[in-house]
């Protein structure tokens, strides 16, 4: 019996294609992975995100991105809710390099992706100093980030009152503050 196996698509294979695509897709570093449609909550929280942080950033070297543009690390390629970068890149680009800070908005069909794929894949990007991961049914966060002289790689858990320190980026940021006009039903906040 023979079995053809597919090739995977190289990086360039993959920009040259998504480029041409109406849907928006993340490149896992073999394939296209379709990016499915969020909810209110999920669109809330990423909006509260992106204002929030670039009121904070305004008038400093670091610029935070939304959704609608694309990350390189490790041979992916990915489109966090929203990232932040410190390095110039030219304005028609697509794809940028050197995230500093990545947030995501966990989602029930995302969550191992986010949680594991995607937080290998920022562990082992260089400029990559802290990955937060926000709850879409509760006010709670995981965040790791580089911690000491070994750049180790360091998980924590955030609930409603805690500020998110972000010094590499000059900012602070309540994580109150990205779920403004979130309600969440009593029943969905016990359920995670």
């Amino acid at each position: 019996m023979n079995v053809a196996l597919k090739q995977p698509w190289t990086l360039e294979q993959f920009l040259a294609w998504e480029e041409r695509q109406e849907l928006r897709y993340e490149f896992d570093g073999f394939r296209p992975i379709a990016m499915t449609g969020g909810t209110l909550g999920h669109d809330r929280i990423q909006v509260n995100l992106v204002t929030e942080l670039n009121i904070r950033l305004r008038g400093k070297r670091c610029r935070v991105h939304g959704n609608s543009l694309k990350i390189q690390v490790m041979g992916s390629i990915r489109t966090p809710d929203a990232f932040v970068t410190c390095t110039p890149a030219p304005l028609d680009s697509t794809v940028l390099h050197e995230p500093v800070v990545i947030f995501e908005v966990i989602s029930k069909s995302t969550a191992y992706t986010d949680r594991m794929v995607k937080n290998r894949e920022y562990a082992a990007t260089a400029t990559v100093r802290r990955y937060v991961m926000l709850e879409q049914v509760a006010m709670a966060a995981t965040m790791f980030t580089r911690d000491g002289a070994d750049a180790a790689w360091v998980g924590q858990l955030l609930a409603a009152d805690r500020i998110i320190e972000m010094p590499e980026i000059g900012i602070s940021l309540p994580l109150a503050d990205l779920y403004a006009d979130v309600e969440f039903a009593d029943d969905e906040a016990e359920q995670d």
